[in-house]
């Protein structure tokens, strides 16, 4: 690629300003949208706010390039995303700060959000010369002798992309690198709080030979994005983000919709958990609280067997109480800033009510600005909040079980179903969880937080509808085109 430009980040922290990215084109239109250090408060830098003319000039400028995308071969879609993994890794530093920065994110999460990243661009680049079809047998009766049948899958078209402010990077990739190799012009609206990492990202892929269009980046007010969900040029939407998606996809008239609405995540471990009862506390630990529980699929509720509940329980609590909480640039950290002071309210606000109900806090402490404690809870009412919601922070649930059938309808004692985690020995406890749990996915032998870049990823319910990972989104972003060809007669 002959395209690629210096770096625009300042030693040591942000660049001063970003522009947004419109057709594939920066443009420092301004400097409106003031980015905030999660930590400390104070501005990081500023960024270019696209108002509603913008977004319909991208629009516009997407469906544009719909035939130049389509037309654009699977190796050279291939060559896009080999470049932006090869650019990612010299830049993974920076990226990595400014996760920290923006996000608040604990740089061991930024580093390995940075390594997903990559991962999910290098899994794009090869699905890209991967796009197949099959050859169907048509000649089924004497009517359709001498007929042959053949599909093929062909890009949808313009599509829009929402994303949420907890993985700045990494959910901005598995929405454009599979639209890249799917061959799909794109609108992308980062979450205005963590703009950067995708404006990073844009800028690698205006080093491409992309074609002209092809792609916007536009931070924008929530009213201005509304365009992406209504314009009816765009193909399809994918949002992830809140219930509000709901609501989008009520706004999206004849566009394919795809929704990553959030999840209310639950662990099982069985009497026989299959695992040294250490290790299954450790990953718990990590379920629950890595990047302070800022994840869709953190481990929000435990729900242990009697027979090692006493010992989970003191060994939980022990570990729980010693996460570092901190300045999210210290390695040290574990525990860093939820995204802002009104969050951390909302959950402290959950945590006290559950409290009064009558939860036990076995490990927590007092709120300070929009740093929170990891929070472990005993016995919390099934109509409390924090059980029944997403928490969206450093908060898990904990309590007891004596049979299995009662475990797997407590863990779809829910209204969301993304992924469910189950640590057990017995095969037919774990064949039974995945038959049983009305989830997205299940994950035996670990926690519900787990994910690789390639698998089907989305959940049931509240949860949401369609599936991301790479294939299961180029799926998404492509059509059945049938050919039928007769016989000469």
């Amino acid at each position: 690629m002959s395209k690629q430009k210096k770096s625009t980040a300042r030693r040591g922290g942000l660049a001063r300003s970003y522009p947004y990215y419109l057709a594939g084109r920066p443009v420092a239109a301004n400097t409106d949208l003031e980015v905030l250090d999660k930590y400390t408060g104070k501005r990081a830098t500023r960024v270019a706010f696209a108002d509603a003319a913008t977004v319909r000039k991208a629009i516009v400028a997407a469906h544009k390039a719909r035939p130049a995308m389509a037309a654009l071969p699977p190796d050279a879609r291939r060559d896009v995303l080999e470049h932006c993994v090869k650019r990612f890794g010299e830049r993974a530093e920076e990226l990595a700060l400014a996760l920290c920065i923006e996000a608040g994110k604990p740089i061991g999460d930024a580093h390995g959000e940075v390594a997903r990243l990559i991962d999910t661009f290098r899994i794009a680049a090869g699905e890209a010369t991967r796009i197949e079809g099959e050859v169907i047998e048509l000649q089924v009766s004497e009517r359709t002798r001498g007929y042959r049948g053949m599909v093929k899958r062909v890009p949808i078209g313009a599509c829009s992309f929402i994303t949420p402010f907890n993985f700045p990077l990494n959910l901005v990739a598995h929405k454009v690198a599979p639209a890249i190799a799917a061959g799909c012009p794109f609108v992308l609206k980062p979450a205005a709080k963590t703009p950067v990492g995708a404006l990073i990202i844009a800028e690698v892929l205006a080093e491409t030979d992309l074609p002209k269009g092809a792609f916007s980046v536009i931070p924008c007010s929530n009213d201005d994005a509304a365009q992406l969900v209504e314009d009816e040029r765009i193909a399809l939407l994918s949002f992830t983000g809140g219930l509000v998606g709901w609501d989008l996809k009520a706004r999206a008239g004849k566009k394919k919709v795809t929704l990553e609405l959030g999840g209310n995540a639950a662990c099982i471990v069985d009497a026989e958990p299959g695992a040294d009862l250490d290790h299954v506390v450790e990953r718990l630990v990590f379920g629950a609280y890595y990047q302070s529980g800022q994840s869709c699929i953190s481990v929000q509720r435990i729900i242990a067997h009697a027979d090692v509940y006493p010992a989970l329980r003191r060994k939980l609590k022990a570990a729980v109480a010693k996460l570092r909480m901190g300045d999210p640039r210290d390695a040290r950290t574990f525990v860093g800033p939820v995204i802002d002071e009104a969050s951390a309210e909302r959950i402290d606000e959950w945590i006290q009510q559950a409290r009064k109900g009558g939860a036990k806090r076995l490990a927590g402490g007092e709120r300070s600005g929009n740093m929170l404690p990891a929070t472990l809870l005993e016995n919390v009412p099934r109509d409390a909040d924090v059980y029944r919601k997403e928490v969206f922070g450093p908060v898990a649930c904990l309590e007891s079980f004596d049979d299995f059938e009662d475990a797997l309808a407590r863990a779809n004692d829910s209204d969301f179903g993304l992924q469910a985690g189950v640590f057990t020995a017995r095969l037919s406890h774990a064949m039974r969880a995945w038959d049983a749990l009305d989830v997205g996915g299940v994950v035996v032998g670990d926690v519900p937080s787990f994910r690789v870049d390639n698998m089907p990823y989305g959940g049931v319910r509240d949860s949401g509808l369609g599936r991301e990972g790479v294939r299961s989104a180029i799926e998404d972003m492509t059509e059945p085109r049938l050919l039928v060809i007769r016989d000469p007669v």
